[in-house]
This record gives C-alpha cells, sequence and structure tokens, in this order.
C-alpha cells in the first residue's frame, strides 16, 4: 500500500467529521432563524411582542421576570375568534329559544322571547341587559353542569357561521393561536379571561386553544350540588353568580389566578379594566389591543359597534402608548382555513 492510499481513511473521516459539523450548525442556525409569529407582517406590532417576550426571558437582565410570575390573559370574544355578527354565545341562545319555544307557548307574547321567535335581533337587543340576562336564564340552567356541556358542545359541532359558512370554533384568529403558543414556549401561563359563559367554553378551548378548562375564567351562574337517583350532580339554577366583564376582569383574575398579569389582551372597552389592571405597575407588563380593521377578511368596527365596542379603551390605548393590532396591517392571514 503507497502513502497515499494509507492516507486515504483518515481524509474521507476528517471530511465526515466536518460535513456533520457543517450540518449541525446549519440545523442551529435554521433552528434559530425560525419565525415564531408567521402569521404575523414585519412591524412595531410584531417587533413589541418579540421584545417583549424576551426582555422577561433573558435571565440576567433587567426585566426578567419569573417563570412563575408570566402570567398571560386573553378575552376570548373579538380577542381569540369572531365575535361578528354577534357574540357566539348569543346565537347559541337564540337557538335554543327556538328549540324550547313548543314548551313554552307564553314566549309568544313576551318579550325578548317574542323578538327571537320572529327573528328580530333588534327587537332582542332594545330589551336590554335584563331581556338578555333573562333569555340566557331560560336557556342555560335548570340542568346539570354535564348536560349542559353536551348541548353546547352538540350546538357548535353542528352550527356555522352565518358569513363564512364554517363551525365557529375554525373562526379563530391564527395570528393569536400563534401568539399562544410563542408565549407558552417561553414560560408562560396562559388564561381566558372572559364575558362569555364559563361552562360554554371550557368543553372546547383545550382543543382549539390549548388553553385548559381550569385556566379559563368567565361569567357563571349559580350553581347547586344535589343528589339524583343517588347521583351526585351540579344543578345550574338561575341565578347570576359572577359577570366576568368589565371591573369584573381584574376582580376574576385576582379571585381564580392570584397574581397580576404582565400581559393582557383584548379587543373591547370591557377588556379596558384588564389592561388597565396589568399595566399599573412599575414591573414589566405588556398590554395589547386589537383592533378590527379589515372589513374583507373578516369585519371593521370599533367606536360604534353593538358588539366588541372599542371606544374608551382605544383613547386609552393612544394615552398609555399600549401596542394596538391594526388587523389590516399586521396581520398576513385571519384564520387558520387561509393560505399562508
Amino acid at each position: 500500500m503507497n502513502q497515499l492510499t494509507s492516507k486515504r481513511p483518515t481524509f474521507y473521516y476528517c471530511r465526515s467529521i466536518l460535513w456533520f459539523l457543517f450540518l449541525s450548525l446549519s440545523v442551529v442556525a435554521h433552528a434559530r432563524s425560525i419565525d415564531p409569529l408567521p402569521s404575523w407582517n414585519n412591524g412595531t406590532t410584531k417587533s413589541a411582542i418579540v421584545q417583549f417576550v424576551k426582555s422577561v426571558t433573558k435571565k440576567g437582565g433587567q426585566d426578567f421576570v419569573p417563570p412563575s410570575e408570566r402570567i398571560a390573559t386573553f378575552d376570548n370574544d373579538g380577542t381569540l375568534w369572531c365575535e361578528q355578527p354577534m357574540y357566539v354565545q348569543l346565537a347559541f341562545a337564540l337557538d335554543r329559544v327556538q328549540a324550547l319555544a313548543p314548551e313554552h307557548p307564553e314566549w309568544k307574547t313576551t318579550e325578548p322571547f317574542k323578538s327571537v321567535l320572529a327573528n328580530d335581533i333588534k327587537g332582542v337587543m332594545a330589551s336590554g341587559d335584563h331581556g338578555l340576562v333573562e333569555m340566557i336564564m331560560a336557556t342555560h340552567t335548570g340542568m346539570t353542569v354535564e348536560e349542559f356541556n353536551q348541548i353546547s358542545k352538540y350546538w357548535l359541532a353542528l352550527s356555522k357561521h352565518p358569513k363564512f359558512k364554517r363551525p365557529y370554533t375554525e373562526l379563530v384568529y391564527q395570528p393569536m393561536l400563534e401568539l399562544l403558543s410563542y408565549l407558552r414556549a417561553n414560560g408562560f401561563k396562559t388564561y381566558i379571561v372572559s364575558g362569555g359563559g364559563v361552562e360554554f367554553m371550557r368543553p372546547w378551548t383545550e382543543k382549539v386553544y390549548g388553553i385548559p378548562p381550569e385556566q379559563v375564567i368567565g361569567s357563571n351562574v349559580k350553581n347547586k350540588y344535589e343528589l339524583i337517583n343517588g347521583k351526585p350532580v351540579l344543578m345550574r339554577l338561575p341565578e347570576i353568580n359572577f359577570v366576568d366583564d368589565n371591573e369584573g376582569k381584574p376582580v376574576g383574575i385576582q379571585q381564580f389566578i392570584g397574581r397580576r398579569p404582565i400581559a393582557a389582551f383584548g379587543n373591547s372597552d370591557g377588556d379596558l379594566q384588564m389592561l388597565q389592571w396589568t399595566a399599573a405597575t412599575n414591573a414589566p407588563h405588556f398590554a395589547l389591543l386589537v383592533h378590527h380593521t379589515d372589513a374583507e377578511r373578516e369585519y371593521a368596527y370599533d367606536r360604534n359597534a353593538d358588539f366588541g365596542r372599542l371606544d374608551t379603551a382605544l383613547d386609552e390605548a393612544t394615552k398609555k402608548g399600549w401596542t394596538v393590532v391594526d388587523m389590516k396591517k399586521d396581520w398576513k392571514r385571519v384564520f387558520p382555513f387561509e393560505k399562508p
């Protein structure tokens, strides 16, 4: 064997090692370059989110926040999924009135049920909060928690959005799903804090958002423990227990989480107090509002909206320097079913 031949194994071994190192470094570089928010357009909004997350997760940094304190709260309607042309739970309640009407002939002459049966949404809204509460009590109570969960899940499985002709659970915002995942990947614990009914949301939030039932805070009715045929159940009573909206959101956060969030996300005046509570500290914090500006891909509404009105909170965001998402400008796509 000549000298050149004897050196070939060493040469090929070294070349293999170098090639392996090159591939390894390439994989690492690619992993670092992966965009955690691919459905967000590059700009000040996306940069603000990323910069905040980097600052509170950098060990040794002046804004570092321990993982146990990284609490992020999200409104649901209009922040995580579509709330137009009406709140999804209101659509559910209207359908429940139609379904239960044969058992209640008195509804034909009693508001707001009379307007519901006549498909007169303006008449329903004219009944005010009292009428809406009466409708919720008539359609959401008088059954066990398990029975209500099954009814609501069945309705969500069959019902479709009037504009998009898709199940409501597909009308979630892809950029916000990415934001939820991004935060959790960086040690945040994510909560829903919504004015919607807690038992209406809990059966599906884990599958859709990755948020388990125990991290969902919402409005609720009173429950009563009973034994039916020897079986323990929780009966839903026609009495309001807690309204998790406006001033109720900080109260619910303190009651059920026990920590002030360092990040809060909303879209309407109903979220104002949650964002104020989050921002009322000298510690690192982040407050964001989703502004619906895209009439083509979703809806455009703010100060004069019947549902999800964004007026006072929008002024407050400008005054306090909170981050405001311009849906049309900041999001590459709105829903998961859109082509990326």
